[in-house]
């Protein structure tokens, strides 16, 4: 299982890694750790890959699984309250972008994510790694 976190802006941008092992765009995430709860891992991966500390709880937005790999991923949304976005060990660059912007960076997969995230009228949703929408 995994988690990742949509920090967002007051301009309605989302904050999108771009990883060091990969070069992908993507929310920053990763996987839950043994004995760790969904909001520790939450915080602990935005933190570790942005800088930011995240207002907890953050909200819900969508639950995706990755066809390949057989890991289910919860998305969040999150709202920044501590903190400056910058590199890390994971994290090759930084970048806000808008629901458009997603969509032209970051694979299909994970821009679906952040969209989801930024519609904030959206229910949460559930989706396969390649966008089928499963309920």
């Amino acid at each position: 299982m995994s988690v990742a976190g949509v920090i967002v802006d007051d301009r309605g941008r989302a904050l999108l890694i771009k990883r060091r092992d990969n070069g992908h765009w993507e929310p920053p995430g990763g996987v839950v750790e043994a004995g760790e709860t969904l909001p520790e891992a939450l915080q602990r991966e935005v933190l570790e890959e942005t800088g930011i500390k995240i207002e907890l709880p953050a909200t819900l937005t969508g639950i995706y699984k990755n066809m390949t790999g057989l890991i289910v991923s919860l998305v969040f949304r999150c709202r920044a309250i501590e903190g400056q976005p910058t590199t890390g060990d994971e994290t090759k660059a930084l970048r806000w972008v808008t629901r458009d912007e997603a969509a032209e960076l970051a694979d299909e997969a994970y821009a679906i994510r952040v969209q989801d995230a930024l519609d904030t009228m959206t229910p949460p949703a559930v989706r396969a790694h390649d966008g089928v929408r499963l309920i």
